[in-house]
């Protein structure tokens, strides 16, 4: 796949066609140039996990991708009900690796290159399972029986470069494997990781920032490479670039202790600020929005205005320029003053979000509703008490009310960024529970 090429990351996941190593590498292409796809590929992988009667072939391709997002165990009762193939089992040795399990993993890159994975593949994921076992002379004298164009891939030189500092070898014989790998593969994370870790042992903080930056792109990415530069930035001050890296953490790793302490560290940083905090202040918002014009004291001609223009909430007024309003029949000066004042005394001002402004709201069959259910679609947004994932997809899309809300279709959510099919499912459950649906549900 061309670099920059748009990577449907759900439809790989959730598709029937064929996937191997070329659409895992698209995968994780993907998430590296844009890690907000995470949340596609979590959320995908939910769906796919949700379907009760799976071929093998599919518990191999959801066991990979339980993988991939760091559900590890999972992975591996998936993979065991998989299709038995090369695939299946050489990830079945990258589960047991992450759970060091070295001869598990070791017995199953042996069975995988059997089955037909690359045998180069596998001989290199044994060398750094026997590494990690502690038994760096049999992991260098297997990569000294690989001969020919494999001596050359960045993978091959990143494990030597790794093998050579286990048996403290010449450090800078260590950076020089290193860097070849990199040159190999700008991508390969291992080799980034170690190049940045020799840096950082040598004070070339710099250097070691700028590696480990590059390192952090990929995917899967390294917890020692984001650990690390966490710390890197909170040396230097930086602690909201701190927080992104554990938050990356435990988005994978959600108890992960090291980034769990580190996160509440760096967000206890006097010049920083939590995640959290910046979820509530966009609820606050929202719920400001969605109060009803109605609520506040005009006078006759204005509301009899507003309404006329379909305005009926802040929200609503804050995407409205002062010029519409003036374009309206017997909307006047002192209409506007009095508007004015009104969005000033909660902080908000006419035309403030004019750039999202929205287009016109399809109508929806509403005779079916019953007078309880009619007047339930001009409360807030805030009364589904949705996640802050859906509540901000709320905001991005100007939903005010659940009026407003019910106009949207499925489709219409998910083409919010970072809303998934498990944040529509959740929108779907709310509503039902109010006897309401989406338009077209």
């Amino acid at each position: 796949m061309a670099q920059g090429a748009v990577v449907d990351l759900r439809d790989i996941v959730l598709s029937n066609s064929t996937f191997g190593p070329a659409e895992i590498k698209a995968l994780c292409l993907g998430i590296a140039e844009d890690f907000t796809q995470f949340t596609t590929l979590r959320d995908a992988v939910q769906e796919l996990e949700s379907v009760e009667e799976r071929s093998p072939a599919t518990s191999t391709r959801l066991g990979v991708c339980l993988y991939l997002i760091g559900r590890i165990s999972q992975a591996e009762q998936v993979l065991l009900k998989g299709d038995g193939g090369a695939l299946a089992q050489y990830y079945l040795g990258k589960v047991c690796f992450q759970q060091e399990q070295y001869d598990r993993a070791i017995n199953y890159f042996d069975a995988a290159k059997k089955a037909g994975y690359d045998p180069e593949q596998c001989q290199l994921a044994t060398a750094e399972a026997l590494r990690y076992q502690g038994k760096f002379q049999d992991a260098m004298n297997l990569l000294d029986n690989m001969f020919g164009p494999v001596e050359q891939t960045a993978e091959y030189l990143y494990q030597r470069g790794a093998t050579t500092a286990a048996l403290g070898g010449n450090p800078n014989e260590v950076t020089t494997y290193f860097q070849r790998a990199v040159a190999a593969d700008g991508r390969h994370a291992g080799a980034l990781f170690g190049l940045a870790m020799e840096n950082d042992r040598f004070g070339n903080d710099d250097e070691a920032l700028r590696l480990y930056e590059r390192a952090a792109g990929v995917f899967p990415t390294h917890i020692g490479t984001l650990i690390n530069l966490g710390i890197v930035y909170e040396d230097r001050n930086e602690y909201g670039k701190a927080q992104l890296c554990y938050k990356r953490i435990l988005e994978v790793y959600p108890d992960h202790p090291r980034a769990r302490l580190y996160m509440k560290d760096a967000s206890a940083s006097g010049n920083s600020y939590y995640d959290e905090e910046s979820a509530k202040r966009t609820e606050r918002l929202s719920q400001l929005l969605s109060i009803p014009v109605a609520d506040f004291e005009l006078s006759v001609r204005s509301r009899n205005c507003l309404q006329k223009m379909g305005v009926r909430t802040l929200g609503d007024l804050t995407r409205t320029t002062e010029q519409e309003l003036l374009a309206s029949k017997n909307f006047g000066e002192t209409s506007l003053v009095e508007i004015r004042d009104m969005l000033s005394s909660k902080g908000l001002s006419l035309g403030q979000f004019s750039h999202e402004r929205r287009e016109p709201e399809p109508s929806v069959d509403l005779s079916s509703l019953s007078p309880d259910q009619a007047a339930v679609l001009d409360q807030p947004i805030s009364n589904l008490n949705l996640s802050v994932r859906a509540r901000k997809c709320m905001v991005r899309l100007g939903i005010n009310t659940i009026g407003e809300l019910i106009r949207k279709t499925g489709d219409d959510m998910l083409e919010c960024k970072n809303f998934g099919v498990t944040s529509l499912n959740e929108v779907r459950q709310k509503l039902s529970g109010m006897n309401l649906k989406l338009r077209g549900d």
